[in-house]
């Protein structure tokens, strides 16, 4: 058993994992770890301006890569810089392991300067947290720490190693963390009654989430939803798992508005949840969101979050991917030609009623298709037609999401990445990594104004790290999304009231000049025909880019 100290052990056991980035920002307590990186060349420090951007980045890499990303954060006050993202990343079910540096243990009575109990703050919005004791514990800890980020229900963890911890030297073994087969089929009855109940239903709904993709099952969720001629909704995920293109698709579905879910699964006679937790709303609601005469099925690896609210008539602990592949055999052994029929023309009925949709949205759009400033509408069209066929999409765009779900659409899932968890500012961030962890592939994030302003500090990590994502901000020179939430507050007729402290006006932002402080090059878009030159010249030089678009914030209807 070799001796090692524990700053060594620490990385010799990131490399032991497969870890090729750390994403953070250095302080004097984690020195030794920053110092010792430098013997370890094939680790690459990804360098973020606040701890917040780290963490946002790091989320953006776990997501696409689909492997636990190694954060670094500095003490109490890095920690609590990094808590809005952390939340995003624990609420979507993000595989992170993040380390802080602690005071040394020895004079830890006498309260230094940023100390504190450091496991205690991370522990609501991590899956396991804990501190090391003695240099030996650290390859211990770091290995339960990618172990338990990495098992469902997935999300990040956290371990504290004191200063002093890592000149200590200790005999260590250092080997990868054991991955834990975790495709667990259903139970063959359960499978055949989930079958006979989607065979029988007039009006199934289907509602996936993050499930579907993190165990691969995008194309078993597509056969299903064909053979039984389901709609199908994507719950509030951090990836859509179902092709937003495919003619059975109807939108995410509202979780701000109860009564707007509730309209949504209203014509439901089941309603088959995959995936997703059933169903987080942005306010608690007294009773079922669910049609009284619905049956109900929830398939998850998530035990905690099967039934968690409201009542099932079948709830299934199974892997996704294994779940949708047993049911769809079933029902194509079990369906009757009748019943094949009607499926047919269930999604016949669906599709037409999602065109009906689209075109009535066109034709709000094309109503102010040339006006200025630009209408939401039309840069949504407008960057659809621009973008390479190829390109990655990060979503960040608050109340212009409407007319971007509309027109931004693909035929294949992996495409369409998603600030899920309601905390701001993921969106300059997270398609760094993302861009790292997919290389290959165009990179671009659509975020409204209020919300870059959360993280700006991450386009200066892209510019040093020389990362190429485009970026374009949807510029309304306001928070519309509180405006829009004031209004369902007080009723429509309010619309002409003053708004206090909801506009970002004065001084006015220009976002173009503000990246081009942090080595990105920017461009101002204010006339609609200049939108698709831009953002495909964006892309096009391949190289950090933003695209600043002054869109129209008037709250007179949700669809400007």
């Amino acid at each position: 058993m070799p001796r090692l100290t524990g700053r060594h052990a620490m990385l010799e056991q990131l490399i032991a994992e497969g870890t090729a980035y750390v994403f953070g920002n250095p302080g004097t307590t984690e020195q030794a770890f920053i110092d010792a990186l430098q013997d370890y060349p094939q680790l690459q420090y990804i360098l973020a301006l606040q701890e917040s951007v780290a963490m946002g980045v790091a989320d953006g890499y776990a997501r696409a890569g689909g492997r636990a990303a190694f954060v670094q954060l500095h003490i109490m006050p890095g920690l609590g810089n990094a808590m809005g993202m952390l939340y995003n990343a624990y609420r979507a079910g993000t595989p992170l392991v993040i380390y802080a540096g602690q005071h040394p243990q020895r004079g830890a009575s006498q309260e230094p300067i940023l100390a504190g109990d450091l496991v205690r703050l991370a522990e609501p919005l991590t899956k396991w947290a804990a501190e090391a004791q003695d240099a030996q514990e650290i390859p211990v800890l770091l290995r339960r720490a990618f172990k338990t980020a990495l098992e469902p229900p997935r999300g990040p963890t956290f371990v504290s190693v004191p200063a002093n911890l890592m000149d200590e030297e200790a005999a260590m073994d250092i080997f990868p963390s054991p991955r834990v087969d975790t495709r667990v089929r259903p139970d063959p009855a359960a499978v055949e009654r989930v079958a006979r109940l989607l065979l029988e239903a007039q009006a199934p709904v289907v509602i996936c989430g993050d499930g579907v993709a993190v165990s691969g099952g995008q194309a078993e969720l597509v056969q299903l939803a064909e053979a039984v001629g389901a709609r199908v909704h994507n719950s509030f995920c951090a990836e859509l798992p179902f092709p937003s293109r495919h003619p059975l698709y109807a939108g995410l579905l509202n979780v701000v508005s109860a009564a707007g879910l509730k309209g949504q699964l209203s014509s439901a006679d089941l309603v088959l949840a995959v995936g997703t937790p059933v169903l987080p709303l942005l306010f608690p609601i007294d009773e079922s969101p669910f049609p009284e005469r619905a049956r109900i099925i929830h398939i998850d690896l998530d035990p905690r979050e099967i039934g968690k609210n409201w009542s099932l008539d079948v709830g299934l602990l199974a892997d996704p991917r294994l779940a949708l592949a047993e049911i769809v055999a079933a029902v194509r052994k079990l369906q009757t030609p009748a019943q094949a029929q009607a499926a047919r023309e269930r999604g016949a009925t669906v599709a037409a009623t999602a065109g009906q949709l689209m075109q009535a949205l066109e034709s709000a759009a094309r109503a102010r298709w040339d006006s200025v400033p630009i209408a939401a509408g039309r840069l949504m069209s407008e960057l659809a037609q621009a973008i390479l066929p190829d390109t990655i999409l990060f979503d960040e765009s608050v109340t212009a999401g409407g007319y971007l779900m509309t027109y931004l659409r693909f035929p294949e899932p992996g495409r369409h990445y998603r600030a899920s968890a309601g905390g701001l500012g993921p969106g300059l961030p997270n398609p760094i990594g993302i861009k790292l962890a997919r290389p290959d592939r165009p990179v671009l994030s659509v975020s409204g104004d209020g919300a870059a302003l959360y993280t700006i500090q991450a386009l200066w990590t892209a510019a040093h790290h020389r990362v190429p994502v485009t970026w374009v901000i949807a510029n309304n020179g306001s928070y519309r999304i509180l405006k829009l939430n004031t209004l369902d507050y007080l009723g429509e007729g309010a619309a002409g009231r003053k708004f206090t402290a909801m506009d970002l006006d004065d001084p006015p932002l220009n976002f173009a000049q503000i990246a081009g402080a942090f080595g990105v090059k920017g461009v101002r878009v204010e006339h609609p025909d200049e939108i698709g030159d831009a953002v495909r010249e964006a892309q096009a030089a391949n190289e950090p880019r933003l695209v600043d678009v002054v869109i129209d914030g008037d709250v007179r209807s949700r669809w400007l």
